[in-house]
């Protein structure tokens, strides 16, 4: 029954702001690293960031400083804060979860075993 249910997406200007969310179910975020991923038409899906299960990040150096994970775990929900958007950002995007057994997260895609179905963004004038 493990679920992950990505909303959020949209259109929004160069240098905009969006977040997106990860709705989790089927599981608890205490015990699972989540990671973003996104994937443009005709490029390989690549690792944005990640949160562990004890909450240590790790971000690509393409959004470092831009983006940030964050979680709730009352709501069991993962958030990923978008920041001085670029076209470059466009892609869809995607949460993946795996049970933890460490406390570093990764942004490998083989890493993760459980994917949402993703959602667009388009960053655009």
């Amino acid at each position: 029954q493990v679920q992950l249910v990505e909303s959020g997406g949209g259109l929004v200007q160069p240098g905009g702001s969006l977040t997106l969310s990860c709705a989790a179910s089927g599981f608890i975020l205490r015990y699972y690293n989540i990671g973003w991923f996104r994937q443009a038409p005709g490029k390989e899906r690549e690792g944005v960031i990640c949160i562990s299960s004890d909450g240590h990040t790790y971000a690509a150096d393409s959004v470092k400083g831009r983006f940030a994970i964050s979680r709730d775990t009352g709501k069991n929900t993962v958030y990923l804060q978008m920041n001085s958007l670029k076209p470059e950002d466009t892609s869809v995007y995607y949460c993946a979860s795996i049970l933890a057994y460490g406390s570093l997260c990764h942004l490998e895609t083989s890493a993760y075993n459980y994917w949402g179905q993703g959602t667009q963004v388009t960053v655009s004038s």
